[in-house]
C-alpha cells in the first residue's frame, strides 16, 4: 500500500501506512495501521500490520511481523562490505557513481540480499540496537537498548548486551506457548476491538481464549 504522510500533531493512523517525509523507502511494503518515523531508510523490507518505527532507523532486506515496536537509532541487517577484495570501499560495486562503468556489480547486491533478518510479531527492539544479518527474532521477544544481536532469539525472551545474550523470559514457557497458540496478532480488526480491554490482563486473556 502507498505511504501517506500526516503531521505528528494531527496524526491518526489508519489502514493506509503513514510515513514521515524525511524517510527513504525503497521497494518495501507496509501493512495496515503502520507508521514509519523520521529519517528512516528502509530497503527491500516488509512490515506487518500495526508495526512502527521511531526516528533514524535503518532496515535492510528484512521481514518484520505485526505489532512490532522499533525504537530510534535501530539498525536491522547492516549490509556487508566485500572483505575479500583489495579494497572494501563501495567504488568496486557502485561503479556508475564513480564513473568506472555504466553498470553496477549486481552480484554484490544479490549477495547482500541473502540471509534476510526475520522478526516475529509483537517484538520490541530497544533504542540503538543492532540486529545482524540472518538473525531470526521470535514473537514476543525484547531486544534491549544497545544490544548487538548475532544469534537467533527465542519467542518471549529478553536479550541484552554485546553480543546479545538472554537474561530471562517475559513469561513462563507454558504462558508463552498459550499466547503463540492464540495468535491474537492475526485477529481481524473487529475481533481486536471486541477484546481490546483484555490485552491489559494476561491471566484473563489466556483464560478467555485458550
Amino acid at each position: 500500500m502507498p505511504f501517506i504522510y500526516q503531521p505528528n500533531e494531527e496524526r491518526r493512523l489508519s489502514t493506509s501506512p503513514s510515513i514521515e517525509p524525511s524517510s527513504q523507502i525503497i521497494d518495501s511494503f507496509a501493512g495496515e495501521w503502520t507508521s514509519i518515523g523520521a529519517n528512516n531508510k528502509i530497503v527491500e523490507s516488509s512490515f506487518g500490520d500495526y508495526s512502527y518505527t521511531m526516528d533514524d532507523v535503518t532496515v535492510n532486506y528484512s521481514d518484520i511481523g505485526k505489532f512490532c515496536s522499533i525504537a530510534s537509532h535501530v539498525c536491522i541487517n547492516p549490509v556487508q562490505h566485500p572483505m575479500d577484495r583489495v579494497t572494501q570501499h563501495h567504488l568496486t560495486y557502485r561503479k556508475i557513481a564513480y564513473s568506472f562503468d555504466d553498470k553496477d556489480d549486481e552480484e554484490l547486491f544479490d549477495w547482500r540480499r541473502t540471509q534476510k533478518v526475520k522478526i516475529g510479531h509483537d517484538v520490541w527492539v530497544g533504542h540503538g540496537a543492532i540486529i545482524m544479518k540472518g538473525v531470526e527474532i521470535g514473537t514476543g521477544a525484547v531486544i534491549g537498548s544497545g544490544a548487538v544481536v548475532t544469534k537467533d532469539v527465542e519467542p518471549y525472551t529478553i536479550v541484552v548486551g554485546t553480543p546479545a545474550r538472554p537474561i530471562k523470559r517475559r513469561f513462563s514457557e507454558e504462558v508463552s506457548e498459550q499466547l503463540l497458540k492464540i495468535a491474537w496478532w492475526d485477529w481481524p480488526r473487529e475481533k481486536l476491538e471486541a477484546h481490546f480491554e483484555e490485552l491489559n490482563d494476561l491471566d484473563a486473556f489466556i483464560k478467555n481464549h485458550c
